[in-house]
């Protein structure tokens, strides 16, 4: 059994990442990573990802609708860094945490993919904190689901550009 940290920090977001070697070129997983209709088609907690306007750039907002343990609820985001073949990053407006894709070429002409959730300010606004808490158990278990989610949607990712 692992024992659980209830240390003050412990209860601190942090930033999560995870990555993936994908045997294709950049431009061949940044057509798949910059869609980002596409988004809930990798995302188990994604179930839309709606860009408005007509081209994703930096400045773009997004609707999207996610899940976590049975709940579904709205989220609203801002694409904040846009650099095509390299990386993508949105801003989640309700708890200001950044996502992030970024593409790092390997020298065996694949592509390094890597996946990120920053919290900038070190802290989530008082009643997320509360929801993840009361409803997802604690920080661990909710950020524990976090990370199992990134692996599959790197994993998926990976499944569909290497078709």
């Amino acid at each position: 059994m692992v024992p659980i940290d209830t240390s003050p920090e412990a209860a601190l977001p942090k930033t999560l990442e995870a990555s993936i070697d994908i045997a294709a070129a950049p431009e061949q997983v940044w057509s798949v990573v910059a869609d980002l209709k596409r988004i809930p088609e990798f995302s188990p907690q994604t179930l839309r990802m709606l860009p408005l306007g007509r081209a994703v750039h930096t400045g773009t907002w997004t609707v999207n609708l996610n899940k976590a343990k049975g709940y579904i609820y709205p989220t609203t985001s801002r694409v904040v860094r846009f650099e095509p073949h390299r990386a993508i990053a949105f801003r989640m407006n309700e708890n200001r945490t950044i996502w992030s894709y970024t593409l790092e070429p390997t020298a065996e002409g694949g592509t390094k993919l890597v996946q990120r959730r920053d919290v900038p300010s070190g802290r989530l606004p008082r009643w997320l904190q509360f929801t993840i808490d009361n409803v997802f158990g604690g920080e661990q278990p909710f950020e524990g689901a976090l990370e199992d989610g990134m692996q599959v949607t790197l994993g998926k990712i990976k499944q569909t550009v290497e078709r």
